[in-house]
């Protein structure tokens, strides 16, 4: 969910920390930022947008989807407005609205818009950055963004709408103080905050970018809790395993014309810890190739695609607590092909996704899964995406 600044994906928003910025994917082009006059407070540039989709889930069930599913349907996906000041020593970001209709395998049918997705309400991101004059140091505190992975959490910013395993485990936004370092190819972020949006201020992010050149990047990030954080927290994200791991990972970014490569790598690792509900050692590996081509310079039309491996490790008794995706010891491949349309401000897209379960059976030989027995090994997912950016 890192938004590390590649290539700004049209939103005309050049701040390093804007949420609505992506590594090196050219799937959509934004407009120009709406420049306003904020009087005493400077220049201020306001962006946003708004998605619907609809979909279809091959195989939904009572036991491997959320119970009453529907096999096919239509939501909003995200309504949001981003305000900034991108000038000056005081600098700030606000972005409200709802988000939260991010698409992934295997937890019923895709997500809708909300306004309590964080524990902060509509207030997706509001910080205030310091950036001294000359110098290549910028400090920021407040609602931010994570470091971690390539992907984005709002999913305009992806080449695809339906996103990979690895994302699924990943922090959000969180509270928290931020230091970033610029200087030639170099690019390094520290990020000290309530990971996973729990409240409780003991998580370190940090993420170091080296470009080669203006075609090829290569970044390594990690996320770990300094101390231990407990099981009556009021994040929404993620069972406590994620907000009590380790994480390290890494992905690269080759342009060639206008194709984009990114293979990306992560492992997650959470020690036993009795008293919060996790018996023993468990961890989660991910591992895959994002694709991003744009028939031309000028062509409206372009197509994403990734693939992905993924297995974790959890034993019956954390099935709750330590289980990391769809469930306990689950291993799969998975892949996404989406073609974009875009015309200035409007774009649509569809998406489609299918994922296989290498294993999907627990230690103690329980079976999950998809179709009307709840064991079946795969889904296919149809995706239908159309929206305006602002």
């Amino acid at each position: 969910m890192n938004n590390l600044h590649k290539k700004i994906l049209g939103l005309g928003l050049v701040a390093t920390s804007s949420l609505f910025a992506l590594h090196a994917a050219n799937a959509m082009n934004g407009p120009t930022a709406i420049q306003i006059d904020g009087g005493p407070l400077g220049p201020l540039e306001l962006t946003g947008g708004v998605d619907g989709y609809g979909y279809y889930l091959s195989d939904t069930n009572t036991n491997g989807n959320l119970p009453g599913d529907k096999a096919d349907g239509a939501e909003i996906a995200n309504a949001l407005i981003e305000i900034q000041k991108t000038t000056g020593t005081i600098q700030a970001t606000l972005q409200i609205g709802g988000n939260g209709g991010t698409a992934f395998f295997g937890s019923g049918h895709p997500g809708q818009t909300s306004i309590s997705t964080y524990t902060t309400g509509p207030l997706r991101a509001g910080y205030i950055t310091i950036a001294p004059s000359g110098s290549d140091f910028t400090f920021s505190a407040g609602q931010l963004g994570s470091l971690e992975g390539w992907e984005s959490g709002v999913e305009w910013n992806n080449a695809n709408q339906l996103t990979t395993e690895m994302f699924y485990v990943e922090n959000s936004q969180s509270r928290g103080v931020e230091g970033t370092y610029n200087n030639g190819p170099v690019s390094a972020t520290v990020l000290f905050s309530d990971g996973y949006d729990t409240g409780v201020f003991n998580f370190l992010q940090v993420s170091g970018t080296y470009s080669f050149n203006a075609n090829n990047a290569g970044t390594l990030y990690y996320g770990g809790n300094l101390g231990t954080t407990g099981t009556d927290v009021k994040s929404n994200e993620g069972p406590t395993a994620y907000q009590n791991s380790q994480m390290i990972g890494g992905f690269y970014s080759y342009t060639a014309g206008n194709l984009n490569l990114a293979p990306e790598f992560q492992y997650q690792y959470a020690k036993a810890d009795q008293k919060i509900g996790i018996e023993k050692p468990t961890y989660n590996f991910g591992a895959a190739l994002f694709a991003d081509y744009s028939l031309s310079a000028t062509s409206p039309y372009s197509i994403g695609a990734w693939g992905e491996y993924f297995t974790s490790h959890a034993s019956v008794a954390d099935s709750g607590a330590g289980a990391w995706y769809i469930g306990p010891d689950s291993e799969g491949v998975a892949f996404s092909v989406s073609p974009t349309w875009q015309y200035k401000d409007l774009f649509a897209r569809a998406d489609a996704g299918y994922i296989y379960l290498l294993n999907n059976k627990s230690s103690a030989d329980v079976a999950y899964g998809y179709g009307g027995s709840g064991t079946d090994r795969g889904e296919f997912v149809g995706l239908l995406e159309a929206g305006l950016l602002f």
